[in-house]
């Protein structure tokens, strides 16, 4: 890394840390106030409150960060503007490809950084913080809908009522068909837990099995039940599907393509999950324009304004794209490129014009 790349990334990583900072103490302290109204509520504490939103902080710093990259950026490349110190550079002989070069090189880290937050931390963070809260509230997923959960399983329909915060299931119907979609049994049981290897144990069942002239109720204790329903499937419930890991989205939807259920929902978070970590590298591109703005009058503030303007229209943009893809069916892939895609071309337009003038 050469000398001007290390002076540009100890000011931006400066600017942007703090920006990030900022941002972070803004959301947890409007995050504590939206579980105030949850207080009370089972065994549901202040301090059960406060450390909900601490683990969800690694989910909030994931999704601004190319947000505080922008706004960092801006800030750092324009006080540089304002001190003359990017007019000698270029005076120096430093092209535009070159800086934008060192730019990207810079981007790497946060590119790195948000990878391993999306990864490593948050989908950890945001189980972790989810079932801290229902624990807490001696609550039950599953018990806001009217019947339950649903789910296909090869040649079942599997109801729950009832899903822990472990991911024990209670209030289990499963009903079986055949290949000709002919209902073959129902079995009911009050509670289930997970073997590992595909398998479950289930509880207090009843069992009724349906043949041509007759149909058989059978009553037992416990019966070990395959199913290629595991935790990791029933947990996608406890996280918003942005913030879960890569290898878990993937699994999922494999498991809803070979229950012939709709997925796009699933398929454009795995593909926002590769591409986001990029989207450091659009934003530090679309900074470097108004580094080559040479107006000094109030130029910091205005700028700082504009690139907070410009990142909240990127994070629109992302989940404004990601539901209409999922309402229109649109392809994936580019539901969740899109955005970076727009405010790519925008930043390398506006990069030509002001090389331009």
């Amino acid at each position: 890394m050469r000398v001007f790349e290390r002076h540009l990334a100890r000011e931006i990583y400066l600017a942007t840390a703090l920006v990030t900072l900022a941002f972070l103490t803004l959301f947890g302290f409007f995050d504590l106030i939206a579980e105030l109204t949850f207080l009370g509520k089972g065994g549901y504490r202040l301090l059960d409150a406060m450390g909900f939103v601490v683990m969800t902080l690694p989910g909030r710093a994931y999704e601004i960060l190319p947000i505080s990259v922008l706004i960092g950026s801006l800030y750092a490349l324009t006080r540089l503007a304002r001190d003359s110190e990017i007019t000698v550079m270029r005076a120096s002989g430093l092209s535009t490809t070159e800086f934008l070069t060192g730019l990207i090189r810079i981007a790497a880290a946060f590119v790195l950084l948000t990878l391993a937050l999306g990864e490593l931390v948050v989908p950890y963070a945001e189980k972790t913080a989810q079932s801290m809260r229902l624990q807490a509230m001696g609550s039950l997923v599953g018990q806001s809908f009217r019947s339950g959960l649903w789910v296909k399983d090869e040649l079942s329909f599997v109801n729950v009522r009832e899903v822990s915060p472990t991911a024990g299931l209670k209030g289990i119907r499963i009903y079986q068909f055949d290949t000709e979609f002919r209902l073959q049994s129902i079995t009911e049981a009050e509670s289930g837990t997970y073997l590992g290897d595909q398998r479950w144990r289930l509880a207090k069942l009843v069992r009724t099995e349906f043949h041509a002239d007759r149909a058989q109720v059978d009553r037992l204790e416990e019966l070990t039940w395959s199913s290629a329903l595991n935790p990791e499937l029933v947990s996608v419930l406890l996280v918003n599907p942005d913030r879960m890991s890569l290898p878990t989205l993937y699994r999922y939807v494999t498991f809803l393509d070979n229950n012939q259920q709709k997925s796009t929902q699933y398929e454009i978070a795995l593909w926002k999950k590769l591409i986001y970590p990029l989207a450091s590298m659009v934003m530090m591109m679309l900074a470097l324009p108004f580094a080559y703005m040479q107006d000094r009058m109030g130029s910091v503030s205005v700028r700082v304004f504009s690139g907070i303007m410009l990142g909240i229209g990127f994070h629109l943009l992302n989940g404004l794209f990601a539901s209409l893809g999922v309402i229109n069916n649109w392809t994936p892939f580019y539901s969740a490129i899109t955005p970076s895609i727009i405010f790519l071309l925008a930043g390398a337009s506006m990069l030509w014009w002001v090389e331009r003038r």
